[in-house]
């Protein structure tokens, strides 16, 4: 069978062409094509009395090859709907009949499902939205268990707030951790590649508030990255409730440490100083350093880095490195990326090294020759920088 994305496999953060990943990879055609196509067409007619598996397998593929990834998906479910009743609450029970069996209940993470399952959520913003918003996010509630339905919630967040919302209160606390994860996933702030929603961003605290105790890390990372998304906007609510959630013990210590390192990092990287001092490290100690560049920096090699971190008493250290790229424009180009969570010993120096790759053939970020800067930045302060030419491959 023709390679597919299937159970235990985490989306892929791709842009919704589907591109990326290297020469001649395309991640539509990973999801999309005469194997998977045939998988839903075989369960649409086992489900849909008088379905054509053949007839649609062939419609679709007559369509596939021009299609971005989501513009698939809106296609798969103009075929589909080909066959379907007009009346969209039949058209809800047909496309109920023929889900597959929920994903395995007993795993707790990496079960994302498959994407051929998305055109359930495209038909029910499509034919459900307006005039039968309940029955289509009770089909929601049904696809979430074979395919997560976090881009499809959004529409009725915007149309129908307040009984889309009452509806995510009843999930919260579904047996199901698919259900669960949606009500964190669909109501992120900054959800990539998905609609935007006009809510207001600390509405779905009071989920977050429930949803940060799960005994799944599927459910918890979608919280934790849910606090990231806030953090963007308001660190301090974010920092605070993070606070409560501690002194609350609900959760495991060590999921609650690894979901508070996961909800701060952007905050980590930008120096702040209040999500720092929650993590445990000091802003306010001397510390000396110096940053090198070790070796000649070339467009398809890597950048070597050597800094060495001095301090006159033992500290605890969370490091990171600001590259500065150079752009032919003049518009900034400035990235942060981790380093190392260490501890220095007073009068010992502490010795990090790191060699980051200089792809040249990235398709998100194009590097130019020319003069570029990396700087130290140690417990959200920079203390050291250097100034290195990038060079154009050999």
């Amino acid at each position: 069978m023709v390679a597919r994305l299937t159970r235990r496999c985490r989306p892929v953060a791709r842009g919704p062409d589907g591109k990326g990943g290297g020469a001649g990879f395309s991640l539509a055609d990973q999801l999309f094509n005469a194997g998977t196509i045939g998988d839903l067409a075989s369960e649409l007619a086992a489900g849909i009395p008088g379905f054509d598996a053949a007839r649609f397998t062939s419609d679709v593929m007559a369509g596939l090859a021009d299609r971005t990834l989501l513009a698939r998906l809106d296609w798969m479910a103009d075929c589909a709907e080909a066959q379907l009743p007009h009346d969209f609450n039949a058209m809800a029970d047909c496309l109920e009949a023929s889900l597959p069996p929920p994903l395995d209940a007993d795993l707790t993470d990496d079960d994302f499902g498959r994407f051929i399952h998305g055109i359930h959520g495209v038909l029910a913003v499509r034919h459900g939205l307006e005039a039968h918003h309940e029955r289509a996010l009770d089909l929601l509630h049904a696809a979430t268990r074979r395919f997560s339905m976090e881009f499809y919630i959004r529409p009725f967040l915007n149309r129908w707030p307040e009984p889309t919302l009452a509806r995510l209160d009843l999930w919260a606390v579904d047996d199901n951790y698919h259900v669960r994860r949606l009500v964190s996933e669909g109501t992120r702030p900054k959800l990539p590649w998905a609609r935007a929603i006009t809510l207001d961003p600390l509405v779905p605290l009071r989920f977050l508030d429930l949803l940060h105790a799960d005994p799944t890390r599927y459910v918890t990372r979608s919280v934790a990255n849910h606090l990231n998304d806030i953090a963007k906007t308001a660190p301090e609510v974010v920092v605070d409730r993070l606070s409560r959630w501690q002194a609350e013990v609900r959760q495991d210590k060590a999921e609650l440490a690894w979901m508070t390192r996961h909800a701060l990092r952007n905050l980590v990287k930008q120096g702040h100083s209040g999500a720092l001092q929650f993590l445990g490290y000091r802003t306010d100690v001397p510390v000396q350093a110096a940053l090198r560049v070790t070796q000649p920096a070339r467009i398809g090699d890597v950048l070597s880095l050597e800094a060495e971190i001095r301090c006159s008493s033992d500290l605890p250290v969370i490091v990171d490195y600001v590259l500065h790229f150079h752009r032919p424009n003049g518009k900034p180009g400035r990235k942060v990326f981790k380093l190392k969570q260490a501890k220095v010993k007073g009068g010992t120096p502490l010795v990090l090294t790191r060699r980051h790759p200089l792809k040249g053939d990235a398709t998100t970020f194009r590097l130019h020759p020319g003069p570029h800067r990396a700087e130290l930045q140690v417990n959200g302060r920079i203390i050291a920088e250097t100034r290195f030419d990038l060079e154009q491959a050999e």
